[in-house]
């Protein structure tokens, strides 16, 4: 790596964080899913979501670990209301985490996620945001924003070695590959059944007369960053809407690795979060966002216009 794409400082430490959290929780969760005591808690404030022990200590750990580094933010966690942290009552960085995404399934030891992105608010935009996959060697999806004003992504292997993600290809609908969260089945699975014209948009045979459109199941803002680095072509979230803390890390890296995020009406979702006062976070923490995420502009038009039909 040269000089002039070491990350920004801010990003560097959010990396770090991230990497020394996943190498805390990660021999626990394998011990949850071998024992079969997966630690389940009640969830007072999203009633129909699993929540664990593990999902509440890494909010913890969250917390004090940004403190170290950070005097005084806004902690805006999945798992509580939005307080302000340290001696300014009114900070201008805010930190969005979902510590432990998808948790049922990681405390299966199958899948498992973290999220967390900075935003200022004085510059109405994120600066830095890191999804950590905990169970696989291709770990930490990182963005930033540059001296130059530039955003930038990259991919950080547990190896250390890191990989720049700038999308350059570009795929029809009927030969890409298209990720839903589709776990729930009537709440999510079913309505995704019902989408016919997609389905048939993506079982249209290709020139060379090969089948490649392909349906596959991913989560939160790990299925965005799996479109940033080119794995997938596309992710789409139409049935319930995804909390912010799911869609604003993926989707601020998917926007640096030159990607597109759309509602469903084909316009380009802001990164603007409108974070004023806290009320305004608060009131942010409480929405649901329907989306269209692709490689490329093209693309997500073409998704949006075979919903738009179904």
């Amino acid at each position: 790596m040269t000089s002039e794409s070491l990350l920004p400082d801010i990003a560097q430490h959010l990396a770090n964080l991230v990497a020394t959290i996943i190498s805390e929780i990660r021999p626990r969760l394998i011990e949850a899913a071998l024992s079969g005591e997966s630690a389940e808690s009640e969830n007072p404030r999203h009633a129909d979501n699993f929540l664990s022990a593990y999902d509440l200590w890494m909010h913890e750990r969250y917390k004090q670990l940004i403190s170290e580094w950070l005097p005084s933010y806004i902690y805006a966690s999945e798992e509580a209301d939005p307080q302000v942290i340290g001696d300014d009552p009114d900070p201008d960085l805010c930190v969005l985490v979902d510590p432990l995404d998808t948790s049922e399934l990681a405390v299966r030891a199958l899948y498992g996620y973290t999220h967390v992105l900075v935003y200022s608010r004085a510059l109405a935009r994120p600066i830095a945001a890191v999804v950590g996959d905990i169970f696989h060697h291709l770990q930490i999806y990182v963005a930033a924003r540059f001296h130059t004003g530039e955003d930038q992504a990259f991919l950080i292997a547990a190896d250390g070695s890191r990989h720049p993600l700038r999308l350059r290809k570009s795929a029809a609908l009927s030969d890409s590959l298209v990720t839903n969260y589709l776990m729930k089945p009537m709440e999510r699975f079913l309505p995704l059944a019902e989408q016919t014209q997609l389905m048939q948009a993506l079982s249209q045979r290709s020139r060379n007369g090969v089948n490649r459109g392909r349906i596959g199941v991913d989560f939160g803002s790990i299925g965005l960053c799996h479109v940033a680095a080119g794995f997938s072509d596309a992710m789409i979230e139409f049935a319930k809407g995804f909390a912010i803390w799911d869609l604003a890390p993926g989707h601020y890296i998917l926007k640096a690795a030159g990607g597109v995020v759309l509602d469903l009406q084909g316009r380009p979702l802001p990164l603007d979060f409108r974070f004023g006062t806290l009320a305004d976070v608060v009131e942010a923490m409480n929405q649901r966002q329907k989306f269209v995420a692709a490689t490329d502009l093209t693309l997500a038009q073409d998704v949006v216009k075979v919903m738009a039909r179904t």
